[in-house]
């Protein structure tokens, strides 16, 4: 006779069971994967990326691109002397580089053919330049990944439907939508503080610092009765999810956004202003 242990069915045979429900639209298939999760058959992270899959399919590049306002760009009548410590500033690896305005984008400069210049070496903007490339802004992000795959290229300028340059979208800013946030060289490391000066009286604020931690650090009052981290501060004061390079005030202190994906927010920047003493949130 069978024991109980053995007429339980194994991990391969529940899986089984549950990919032999043959999916007939998108909904049942993530009805099917949150099946497989709560079965423990994926984790938590795993299944965040299935849905990503499925979302970057779906999605176009207006919904994840940098606004125009907010790109970061170099203007080719600028000399190196002037634009290099907005480079470093910044900290991209990639600029837009203009001709005058937004819409006259002429190519793309790589933050390290810069190193040329320190060089000593006979130094031409306009020889550094790399093609930039256009995008409609209803391209598929999946196709846009795709293109960024076969092309070797990072970097996409978004233009509207009358060829205006509207934004622009990095190869990381698809990425992120299946596998959440980035980190690079100027992310914050895991085993640092989660508040860090920057040497000119602001900080450097992961958004899942807890209220309290801010306040005693920083010395302000804003309540947690609410929000349990800075991150849910700055959601509720904004009243919807900002972009990298959205300024929320709050009192005395204005945090800038400086890593934030369609989902959530990870890092900001703080700095006073004079307003006076802080809110009481």
């Amino acid at each position: 006779m069978d024991s109980p242990e053995s007429s339980k069915p194994t991990l391969l045979e529940r899986l089984s069971a549950l990919l032999l429900r043959e999916p007939e639209d998108r909904e049942q298939l993530v009805r099917l994967l949150h099946s497989a999760y709560e079965h423990n058959l994926l984790d938590a992270d795993a299944l965040s990326m299935m849905e990503g899959v499925l979302q970057v399919s779906e999605r176009s590049v207006r919904e994840i691109m940098i606004p125009r306002a907010q790109m970061d760009v170099i203007d080719i009548s600028e000399p190196p002397e002037q634009f290099i410590p907005f480079v470093v500033e910044t900290a991209h690896s990639r600029f837009p580089v203009i001709d005058g305005d937004k819409d006259n984008i002429i190519g793309i400069l790589l933050a390290k053919d810069l190193l040329r210049y320190y060089a000593g070496e006979k130094f031409d903007v306009r020889d550094m330049l790399r093609p930039a490339v256009f995008v409609p802004e209803s391209k598929r992000l999946n196709v846009l990944l795709r293109d960024f795959r076969s092309n070797r290229n990072h970097i996409a300028l978004v233009v509207d439907e009358y060829g205006g340059v509207c934004g622009m979208a990095t190869i990381e800013d698809v990425l992120e939508q299946i596998v959440g946030d980035i980190e690079d060289e100027y992310d914050f490391d895991e085993d640092e503080d989660n508040i860090i000066p920057d040497g000119s009286g602001n900080w450097r604020v992961k958004a899942d610092t807890e209220v309290d931690d801010f306040n005693e650090a920083i010395g302000t009052e804003y309540s947690d009765e609410d929000c349990d981290t800075v991150g849910g501060l700055v959601l509720k004061a904004a009243g919807e999810l900002p972009k990298r390079g959205d300024r929320i005030r709050l009192g005395e202190l204005d945090f800038i956004v400086l890593r934030a994906d369609s989902r959530r927010l990870y890092s900001l920047l703080v700095e006073r202003n004079s307003a006076g003493t802080p809110d009481t949130l």
